[in-house]
């Protein structure tokens, strides 16, 4: 009785200290940033240096969610930027975007987001700050800084849980239509297909937004299984590349079809290197319709690993 007394005591007075801790927000990426400036002559270089840097800090530093991360469960994720062209203090080019997450009983990590942004058109003069704030636009840096980081958040939590990244596909939202109002370069609904607003379409979308449930069978119930259970692991990705079709059938430009390709085509070749025929030939019918272009990485996945050294 003493002793259930004790445990009873302690229990308690753990839950009070936990109760009364201050709950502290802990930061969310850990993002590396680079900036590629080759293509332009005669550019003060280190006007980009400290670009880069207050870039890094931006995104490695702002608190953008209320969700508890330990320095381990940080996203990992990559912004590298192609400035093409100087006008003044007006940068213009491309931005790709990576993120990752580990996959569950394993040292692999998969790919979750490979987009390149083709639409960068900002401002900057060295030393400008560099200020985060969802209730006004600050100006377009930020705005797109903004966008990638809650667009990487929610993909990285419709993986682990379904529609995990609600809260954050509704940032996401709220970003593309500030900038809209805004009048810059890269928001405006219907003006491009892969532009920030198609992108923020195509997952939340009701006629595309099948994609998010496509991600965590994919990766939850899929990739997530296949260190313990191979052959169960492989059949949810099976599984869940059908929703492609539904989603091909409704909207077949949608820029979610190019993004998931862009991602996961070559792990897809690895996931089904060993896979039975039928498994095979069935994801290969689903994806040779809309991919096209990709008739030798498809023809791989067909083939499996009974080709692979030929």
């Amino acid at each position: 009785m003493i002793r259930l007394n004790n445990i009873l005591y302690k229990t308690i007075f753990s839950v009070a200290l936990l109760l009364l801790t201050p709950v502290i927000k802990a930061q969310e990426l850990n993002c590396s940033v680079e900036i590629n400036v080759d293509q332009i002559e005669g550019t003060n270089r280190s006007r980009f240096e400290t670009l880069q840097q207050a870039i890094t800090e931006y995104m490695n530093s702002t608190v953008f969610t209320p969700a508890q991360f330990a320095p381990n469960e940080k996203i990992e994720c990559r912004l590298y930027f192609t400035i093409k062209e100087m006008d003044g203090d007006i940068a213009k080019g491309d931005l790709q975007i990576q993120s990752s997450r580990p996959v569950y009983n394993s040292s692999y990590t998969t790919t979750l987001l490979n987009f390149k942004d083709t639409k960068i058109d900002f401002s900057y003069q060295e030393g400008d700050p560099l200020n985060f704030n969802l209730s006004n636009w600050e100006g377009q840096l930020t705005g797109l800084l903004n966008f990638y980081a809650y667009l990487i958040l929610a993909i990285d939590f419709d993986s682990f849980s379904p529609h995990g990244g609600d809260s954050y596909w509704d940032k996401v939202a709220q970003i593309v239509q500030m900038g809209q109002s805004s009048g810059e370069v890269g928001w405006k609904a219907f003006e491009d297909t892969k532009n920030r607003s198609a992108v923020s379409a195509a997952f939340t979308d009701a006629s595309t937004s099948g994609i998010r449930d496509l991600y965590y069978q994919y990766h939850r119930q899929g990739l997530d299984e296949m260190s313990t259970a191979p052959d169960k692991g492989r059949a949810g990705i099976t599984e869940s590349i059908s929703i492609l079709q539904k989603i091909f059938d409704a909207a077949p430009m949608s820029v979610g079809l190019s993004i998931f390709k862009d991602t996961k085509m070559d792990e897809l070749v690895n996931v089904y290197s060993k896979a039975p025929a039928e498994e095979r030939t069935r994801v290969y019918n689903v994806l040779q319709g809309m991919y096209p272009t990709e008739q030798s990485r498809l023809e791989q996945i067909k083939n499996g690993a009974e080709n692979a050294n030929r």
